[in-house]
């Protein structure tokens, strides 16, 4: 009995036709193993690693509009929210109807100071917050509280909205911090995705030339400040569509206001009491409170899905291996930079005029002269105005760096110099073109400010390891500033104009100064960021791999034998190269793994 020929051919066995298959290529034992194993006939490397790092800057761009986008979101969902609230809990029908005597101005007023008063300890506990979660997580977190805000105004209480509310003021400073070394690393990585080859003829450890970013961060700040400066018009879009049509008009509302603009005293002093002609539906505030939460809840996904890791894991590792101690005293030590020093100044005033924009701008001069039902105009056009703006930001590709940034100041210098000597008459709309057209330069101003100090602070500070602490003190300092407008706010209008300009020139003469010393060649004092010490025993931490080695350490590693790093590396050097005397450490004898100590053995050393 024949046996039935097999269902598939044996490997390395003659086919029916000898030892060459269908197409002419020999088969069994004498077959060429390139033809097995050998790669692809068509493949092209170098046009598979150009798509490959062309799907890497895409991966960037999408990780910036992405932030932009739940950035802005966010901001807009707070502020529109919390101006709708104090609108409506400043009605003093609204109060007594609703909510009886729970005493809603004193909960508002906590919540402010909640807000206000806890981002003052934040430089205590932001870069430890950072390296703990990391840059991504600290920003999906910082987000989420935004949330947790929204929601409790599902139910107006002391219990909910003040504690929510400190919450809030502790994560405000990590998140924009966080946001800012965000949009930094994003720009610094599409330079090498860029430029690999350079940095494939250079080495994985050569850190590029300084400033090379500097182009791609003009372009990720620039269009970062644009969707942030619209969420001050998304904020509007509550009292455009909803609350202005329970607003009385200004002829009710002003009718005891007399002083205006530069004659003013506090804020909107004589502002009637009652704002509301009907007041709204508790179902109709449900339904714009949960759009308001949808939206946040959309800015919590596009950070957590769209958003990619600002480092790598192995990065993340080293940045928070340098010991906790130290990453809680180095935002202190920074300050030993005199770069720094001199951009204090310009910090105070970046978060003074954001709020003078939205209070004195928008209040003293716009709400006490033309009324309440046109404040979401003027800030829709100071909103337009900057993120249109932003974009001139990108001057300084072809300008000096310091060209965008005065340039806003001295708009901010004009603009609030023309600010002192005008006082607008209560209900008079002859003079609204000038209110828009102020709240428009404003906005450019801002948008300048804004763009040119974030990037300056980039291209400053490239290290990688320095970031989080550089931006948390930007922010931090911003916070002190918006904390000291929030004590100041009775004062008379001509006193917080002496003070913006004052701060405001200070601001640019300290900038100048810094800009010189730079171009004398005065070195700055930059504490030293300690070396990574890891507890454990992995296959990353390489003497060769060391990702948080700063130029320095990587200039005395090289002249100190060639392949040391960090500072230990000198002293390796200075030993000879031969047997050390003496017994051998205890240390260079490990233990034996778990698998050798099953097998009885004692590891290597047993033969």
């Amino acid at each position: 009995m024949e046996a039935e020929p097999p269902l598939y051919p044996v490997a390395g066995a003659a086919g029916p036709q000898g030892d060459e298959d269908r197409l002419g290529a020999p088969d069994g034992p004498e077959a060429p193993l390139d033809e097995l194993v050998g790669a692809y006939p068509n493949y092209n490397e170098e046009e598979e690693e150009r798509r490959y790092y062309r799907r890497k800057r895409l991966g960037v761009v999408k990780n910036v509009l992405a932030a932009s986008a739940g950035g802005m979101l966010t901001y807009g969902v707070y502020l529109g929210l919390l101006q709708m609230q104090l609108i409506l809990h400043y009605d003093e029908t609204y109060r007594e109807v609703k909510y009886g005597n729970m005493g809603l101005p004193d909960i508002d007023n906590k919540m402010l100071i909640g807000i206000n008063v806890m981002p003052i300890a934040a430089l205590l506990y932001t870069p430890v917050l950072i390296r703990f979660f990391g840059t991504k997580w600290m920003m999906f977190l910082g987000v989420g509280i935004y949330a947790l805000f929204v929601s409790t105004n599902y139910w107006e209480r002391y219990y909910t909205l003040v504690p929510s509310a400190v919450a809030l003021g502790m994560a405000i400073v990590p998140l924009w911090a966080s946001m800012g070394n965000y949009i930094t690393r994003m720009a610094q990585k599409y330079y090498e995705y860029t430029h690999y080859k350079e940095r494939d003829e250079q080495g994985p450890q050569q850190r590029p030339p300084r400033g090379s970013h500097a182009p791609y961060l003009l372009v990720f700040q620039a269009i970062f400040y644009s969707f942030f400066h619209l969420s001050f018009a998304c904020a509007q879009l509550p009292m455009i569509y909803f609350l202005n049509h329970y607003l009385y008009d200004l002829n009710h509302t002003l009718y005891d206001v007399h002083n205006c603009g530069t004659n003013s005293q506090g804020i909107l002093s004589g502002f009637n009491k009652t704002v509301l002609r009907t007041l709204p539906r508790s179902r109709n505030l449900i339904v714009v409170e949960s759009v308001l939460m949808a939206m946040a809840f959309l800015a919590m996904l596009l950070v957590l899905g769209l958003c990619g890791a600002a480092y790598r894991p192995t990065e993340e590792i080293d940045l928070r291996s340098v010991g906790w101690g130290n990453i809680f005293q180095l935002p202190f030590k920074h300050v030993r930079d005199f770069r720094l020093r001199h951009l204090v100044p310009f910090f105070i005033y970046s978060g003074f005029e954001v709020l003078f924009a939205c209070t004195g701008l928008a209040l003293c001069y716009g709400v006490c002269s033309v009324g309440l039902e046109r404040l979401p105009y003027l800030l829709v056009a100071y909103s337009l105005g900057a993120s249109a703006s932003s974009v001139l930001g990108l001057l300084g590709l072809w300008l000096p760096r310091q060209a965008p940034l005065l340039s806003g100041a001295a708009l901010h210098l004009l603009l609030t110099l023309g600010l002192f000597f005008w006082a607008p008459k209560p209900r008079v709309l002859q003079h609204m073109w000038i209110l828009y057209v102020a709240a428009v330069l404003w906005g450019v101003g801002s948008a300048l400010n804004k763009t040119g100090l974030s990037t300056l602070l980039g291209i400053l500070y490239e290290d990688k390891e320095r970031q989080d602490f550089i931006f948390t003190i930007y922010h931090w300092w911003q916070a002190v500033a918006i904390f000291v407008v929030y004590l100041g706010s009775g004062l008379p209008m001509k006193a917080k104009l002496a003070v913006l300009l004052l701060t405001l020139s200070v601001a640019a003469v300290s900038y100048l100064s810094m800009e010189q010393k730079l171009r004398r060649g005065v070195v700055p004092r930059q504490p030293r960021i300690p070396r990574p010490q890891h507890k454990v025993r992995g296959y990353r931490y390489l003497e060769e791999e060391n990702s948080d080695e700063s130029d320095a350490e990587g200039e005395r590693g090289a002249g100190g034998g060639g392949g040391g790093r960090g500072d230990g590396a000198e002293e390796e050097a200075a030993q000879p190269a031969g047997p050390r005397p003496g017994p051998e450490p205890a240390a260079c004898c490990r233990r034996p793994c778990p698998y050798e100590q099953a097998q009885g053995g004692d590891g290597p050393e047993e033969q």
